[in-house]
């Protein structure tokens, strides 16, 4: 139970000073540090008697913790005084600034202006002097609070490799079973005393019906209050696959199964409370066997959610029949070994308990849960093998299959430890494996909720919320809020995770600026506001307004996209000078960079530049037909590095913006839709020359897509090896239809042409053969 408690320390320490924070307004947050300002005397007297006690190093682990707790405070306080005159500093800094440069020789500077830079300078250097003073305390009590950590790890360390007799000497076995005698004994005297106290009786007597109350209501919690919130659950389990929100309905009720014999432990440990009868030894006895039966409950709940035995309810792992039965049983028998080294541990804190007893106590308990460790790790071993899982799905079972084989190390090791003698370690490895396993177990138990969640939510079925983002993201963030809770488990104390995170809000220095993830998250938010508005305001534009204007659609996209990129920028400058982050010193390390960007990045920043010049002078606009190097098609997109062209074969051709610049760029529908159709064709030798041309002209004059101005043309143009050759010229009304009417006009030739009897030759030749006798076959002979 102990990681419990430490978890709930850590909440609080974490949430007092948001509650402080909250409750207290901002301008008395501002004027805090100079009402009630530093006794920098007291702190003198603090370090000098922590240094003290450090150098003597005999302090008790309590009172050092106390003291780095004292230690702590006065460090938080240094910490805002850092940040104390930051507006006089600013403003004194800024009249200096003023004043220009101090001149080399120290002369021509006038009067008025030398003693004035004088008095601010001086000014300064008193509006300085506080947070230097403030900086030197902070790193003192910094390095005090380290050295504090230090001791308190050797001690740790100590206490782990501290040797206990061994639980396998037989002699230490007559002496547990004795102490175990003494401390029954000792219950039984002092329940005795209590109960043949007058006062004592007569005040449990007064409160008797109260206590019986209270005790059978706890009493019935724990006994039937996880049937009752089973057989629900189990009504609900029959139907989650209705629809989405049934499942985490079902797994809410499920929690049930374990606040409501909580509740009842409780409600019995209030009423042996009001009792007076039940001393200290007898209470934490009690309570230990309480945390037992929840123990037990835990585990049960556990099992029943990461490996059912009914074929009904979904299983977190692929497992087979036998494996999900024998992880079931590993984990239940997992909860009760740690409810019962939880017993262990109480009865061997008790005065009459020797430490050889302690050894002989724990040891069979650390075999039955190293056995319960065992028996899970090999169950999930026998999940199938990585080679034949693919992405996320392989890399859970990797993970599963690796943290298997840890486990089995650590079942091993843990009670060859305790066998030795060595419980600390032995305590300090086994029991945060089994309280790590439980905490990875929930997270895997929620997994169904998370998906069922965002059906719901989204209103999507179970196999697209297995594939979306969202879900992942979650779990992401339930993973990053479990390791301050595996760290504690595993030893880390609270206070150093408090120290973590208070450095962690506090950020760090980068030149004269604290970046901290106040800065971070108040930059992505303005950002995010300026990114959104942009993007309101190009919608607005790209439906309302430009439309109605007598731009065309590239110049609408142009404007569009111009101010998309405009509106990006300014957003950037305006959430980091929100920030508070100085620009200038911005301004040096991008100038820095400018070498590495005009060495590494040239092709892209050349690309970046073409896109901005073909968005201003528009050589092309989206929808029109073009060819670039080699490619020809559609324009569909124009981003700021690259464009994107839809060809014919409706495939995707991504070329750089910079091969517009550079390169020769043919636009086919650029300013108008008018362009050009040439049409050869071929006639036999013989064919009335006058007659071609007169029927190509009307072939012409009766397809609507051609222009009657400029009339088209036809050309003879020559006399070809095989035919008498023909050229049509014909201006288009609409160049994309060029292949259309290229295809009608061979059409009507064809068919013209031979409704008219002329023929449209094609290649022959006659071959002569200068020798045919060579080819023939040689006359038979006698011997044939």
């Amino acid at each position: 139970m102990r990681p419990l408690f430490r978890l709930i320390a850590l909440c609080l320490c974490l949430a007092l000073p948001v509650l402080a924070a909250s409750g207290t307004p901002a301008s008395a947050q501002a004027t805090a540090p100079a009402e009630q300002g530093i006794d920098y005397q007291a702190w003198e007297d603090e370090a000098a008697r922590a240094e003290r006690l450090i150098e003597a190093g005999r302090a008790s682990t309590a009172f050092l913790e106390n003291l780095r707790s004292s230690l702590v405070d006065w460090r938080a306080r240094f910490l805002a005084a850092l940040d104390e005159n930051d507006a006089r500093i600013a403003t004194v800094e800024a009249q200096i600034e003023a004043l220009g440069p101090v001149p080399e020789d120290g002369a021509g500077e006038p009067r008025a202006v030398s003693e004035r830079r004088a008095q601010l300078t001086r000014q300064l250097s008193e509006a300085e002097a506080p947070r230097v003073q403030a900086s030197e305390a902070f790193n003192r009590a910094d390095g005090l609070v380290g050295e504090i950590d230090e001791i308190l790890r050797d001690r740790q360390a100590e206490e782990l490799l501290e040797l206990d007799p061994t639980p396998l000497n037989p002699v230490n076995w007559a002496t547990a079973l004795t102490s175990l005698r003494d401390v029954l004994s000792s219950l039984t005297v002092d329940l005795r005393d209590r109960v043949i106290d007058p006062e004592a009786r007569r005040t449990a007597l007064e409160r008797l019906g109260g206590i019986l109350l209270i005790a059978v209501v706890g009493l019935f919690l724990i006994v039937r209050g996880r049937a009752a919130m089973r057989a629900w659950v189990d009504r609900l389990g029959r139907r989650h696959s209705i629809r989405p929100g049934l499942r985490s309905l079902a797994y809410l009720v499920s929690l049930g199964q374990l606040v409501l014999p909580f509740a009842g432990a409780v409600l019995v440990m209030v009423a042996l409370a009001r009792t007076e009868l039940a001393g200290p030894d007898l209470t934490a006895l009690v309570s230990a066997i309480l945390g037992l039966v929840l123990s037990i409950y835990a585990a049960v709940w556990l099992a029943g959610r990461l490996f059912p035995l009914d074929d009904g309810h979904e299983v977190a792992f692929d497992l087979d029949e036998t494996a999900r039965q024998g992880a079931h049983r590993a984990v239940i028998t997992i909860g009760t070994f740690m409810g019962l080294v939880a017993v262990a541990q109480t009865l061997a804190g008790f005065d009459e308990v020797s430490p050889p007893a302690r050894g002989v106590f724990l040891l069979p308990l650390y075999l039955g849960l190293s056995f319960g460790l065992w028996r899970l790790a090999r169950a999930l071993l026998t999940i199938e093998s990585p080679e034949e899982e693919e992405g996320a799905s392989g890399f859970s079972v990797r993970a599963t299959r690796f943290l298997a084989r840890a486990v089995i190390l650590v079942a091993a090791i843990g009670p060859l430890l305790a066998a030795i003698g060595y419980l600390n370690a032995a305590e300090a490895l086994m029991l945060p494996t089994a309280h790590t396993l439980g905490v990875l177990a929930v997270l895997v138990s929620l997994q169904p909720v998370i998906r069922d969640l965002y059906a719901l939510v989204f209103g999507s079925t179970e196999e697209a919320a297995s594939e979306a983002l969202i879900p992942v993201l979650v779990n992401f963030l339930l993973v990053l809020a479990a390791i301050p809770v595996v760290a504690m488990i595993w030893g880390v104390r609270g206070e150093r995770l408090v120290d973590l995170y208070t450095h962690f809000m506090g950020g760090f220095t980068l030149g004269e600026v604290r970046i901290t993830p106040a800065t971070v998250v108040s930059v992505v938010l303005v950002f995010a506001i300026g990114l959104l508005a942009t993007r309101l305001l190009q919608s607005a534009l790209k439906t309302t307004v430009l439309p109605r204007t007598r731009l065309d659609t590239g110049a609408r996209n142009a404007v569009t996209s111009g101010i998309g990129y405009v509106g990006i920028a300014l957003a950037s400058v305006i959430a980091v000078t929100a920030a508070g982050i100085d620009l200038t010193a911005l301004g040096f390390v991008l100038g820095a960079l400018s070498v590495g960007i005009g060495f590494g990045l040239q092709n892209v920043v050349s690309n970046f530049v073409s896109g901005i010049i073909l968005l201003i002078e528009r050589p092309i606009s989206e929808g029109d037909w073009i060819e670039v190097g080699g490619n020809m098609g559609i324009v569909k997109s124009i981003s700021v590095r690259s464009t994107r062209i839809e060809t014919f074969d409706r495939t995707d051709v991504i070329v750089p913006n910079a091969d517009f610049i550079s390169g020769t760029v043919t636009n086919w529908t650029r300013g108008n839709t008018v362009g050009r159709a040439v049409v050869t064709v071929g006639v036999a030798y013989g064919t009335d020359t006058r007659r071609v041309e007169k029927i190509l002209h009307e072939i012409c004059a009766d397809h609507p897509m051609i222009a009657k101005v400029p009339p088209p043309g036809v050309d003879f143009l020559g006399f070809g090896a095989d035919s008498l050759d023909f050229r049509i010229r014909a201006i288009l009304r609409d160049v994309n239809a060029l292949l259309d009417v290229k295809t009608e006009l061979h059409h009507r030739i064809a068919e013209r042409f031979t409704a008219e009897g002329i023929e449209i030759p094609f290649a022959q030749r006659d071959i002569w053969l200068r020798n045919p006798e060579a080819l023939r076959a040689p006359e038979p002979g006698p011997d044939t």
